[in-house]
C-alpha cells in the first residue's frame, strides 16, 4: 500500500501548478482524497478536532447505512415482478429468491450508474472551471436518488431531473453547504411534477416486463394491480397486503422505500457512529403525525382516508426514505 501511495503522489505532481495537467487539479484531488486519509489536518493552535476523518469518510457512512435498504429493494423488485407474472404461484423457492434479487439487481443498478454518472460529471465540471475541491455532498445524493423513484421511470427522466435537481437547486446556491434545499428531493420532486404519469398510478412501481431481455413475454396473473398500499387506501380498495408485507417491505413501491426494518438498521447505523441525531428522526414522525391529524381534523371538504387505517399501519406507511433513510443526518448537511 505504502508503494501504491508513493507512486500515486509522484503521478501527482502533474497535477499541481504549472503540471501539464494543472486544468484537471479538482479531478485529482477528488480521487486522491476518496482513496487515501488526508494527511494534513489544522494547526495546532485553537479549537481545531486533529484528526484524518473528513465529510468524505462521514458521507460514506450514510451510504453504507443505505445498503440494506438499496439491497432489499432489489429483492423486491424481483420479488414483484415474479408476482406479478404468476411465477410465486407454487411458493418461493432458493432458485427463484435468486431469481428475484439477480432480476432487480439488473432493473436497479442502471439508476445508480446514471445518477452517479450525470450527478457527479457536473459537479467535477463545475469544481474545476471554479478552481475548487469536487463537493462530496452527492456520493449521499446519488444513492439516494435511485432510491426513491419508481422502478419504471425512464432513465433519461432520472438523468434530466438529476441535472436540474443538482444546477438549480445546489450550484446556482454556491454549491455545497450553500443550498437551501434538499438535492434529491428536487429531484424527486421535479420527476413528480414533470413527469406525473412515471411517477403516480398502477403502472410505475412494478416491472412486469423483462429488463435487459431477461424474463420478458410472461402474462400477467388475473385481477393484477401494481397499486400501493397507499394507493389503494386513497380509492377506497380494500388493502391487499398485509401489516407484515408492508413491515418486510414485500409491497410495490419506490426502489428502497418499502422495508421498514431495512431503514431501521441504517438509522441504527448513524445513531451509533454519531453520524444521525435520533433527536431529528424522532422529529420527523412526530411532525408528520402532527401534521397528519391536523389536516385530519380541519379538513372536511374531501374525506380522511388516513382516518379509516388502523393505527398500526401508519407507521408502515409514514417511513420518510421518500426523501431519505437519514432524516437525522439531513439536518446537518442539505446537500443530501
Amino acid at each position: 500500500m505504502e508503494w501504491l501511495y508513493k507512486n500515486w503522489k509522484k503521478f501527482g505532481k502533474n497535477f499541481e501548478e504549472g503540471g501539464k495537467l494543472s486544468w484537471l487539479s479538482s479531478f485529482y484531488d477528488a480521487f486522491d482524497t476518496f482513496l487515501f486519509t488526508p494527511q494534513t489536518t489544522a494547526k495546532r493552535n485553537g479549537t481545531h478536532i486533529h484528526d484524518g476523518s473528513d465529510s468524505k469518510r462521514t458521507m460514506i457512512l450514510v451510504v453504507i447505512a443505505l445498503v440494506p435498504a438499496l439491497l432489499f429493494g432489489m429483492f423486491n423488485v424481483g420479488y414483484q415482478h415474479l408476482l406479478a407474472t404468476g411465477q410465486l404461484a407454487a411458493g418461493m423457492t432458493a432458485a427463484l429468491w435468486w431469481k428475484a434479487f439477480g432480476f432487480g439487481l439488473l432493473a436497479v443498478l442502471p439508476f445508480i450508474i446514471v445518477s452517479y454518472a450525470v450527478g457527479l460529471g457536473i459537479e467535477f465540471v463545475v469544481a474545476q472551471i471554479k478552481h475548487e475541491e469536487v463537493a462530496e455532498g452527492f456520493l449521499v445524493t446519488g444513492f439516494i436518488i435511485p432510491l426513491i423513484v419508481p422502478i419504471n421511470t425512464p432513465l433519461w427522466q432520472v438523468a434530466i431531473a438529476v441535472a436540474f435537481a443538482v444546477i438549480f437547486a445546489k450550484e446556482v446556491f454556491g454549491g455545497t453547504g450553500y443550498n437551501i434545499f434538499n438535492v434529491a428531493l428536487i429531484a424527486r420532486a421535479f420527476l413528480f411534477f414533470a413527469y406525473p404519469s412515471h411517477m403516480t398510478g398502477d403502472e410505475p412501481f412494478i416491472r412486469t416486463g423483462g429488463t435487459w431481455g431477461w424474463d420478458g413475454g410472461h402474462a400477467l396473473v388475473d385481477g393484477f394491480s401494481g397499486a400501493t398500499p397507499l394507493t389503494q387506501m386513497a380509492t377506497g380498495t380494500p388493502v391487499s397486503q398485509s401489516f407484515w408485507d408492508m413491515v418486510n417491505g414485500l409491497v410495490p413501491g419506490s426502489v428502497g422505500e418499502t422495508c421498514i426494518w431495512a431503514i431501521a438498521l441504517g438509522a441504527c447505523l448513524l445513531i451509533a457512529t454519531g453520524v444521525a441525531s435520533w433527536k431529528t428522526m424522532l422529529a420527523t414522525f412526530i411532525g408528520g403525525g402532527l401534521t397528519a391529524w391536523l389536516f385530519n381534523v380541519t379538513c372536511t371538504s374531501f374525506p380522511a382516508v388516513s382516518l379509516s387505517v388502523q393505527s398500526s399501519w401508519l407507521l408502515t406507511l409514514s417511513h420518510p426514505l421518500e426523501p431519505s433513510a437519514v432524516s437525522g443526518f439531513t439536518a446537518s448537511s442539505s446537500d443530501l
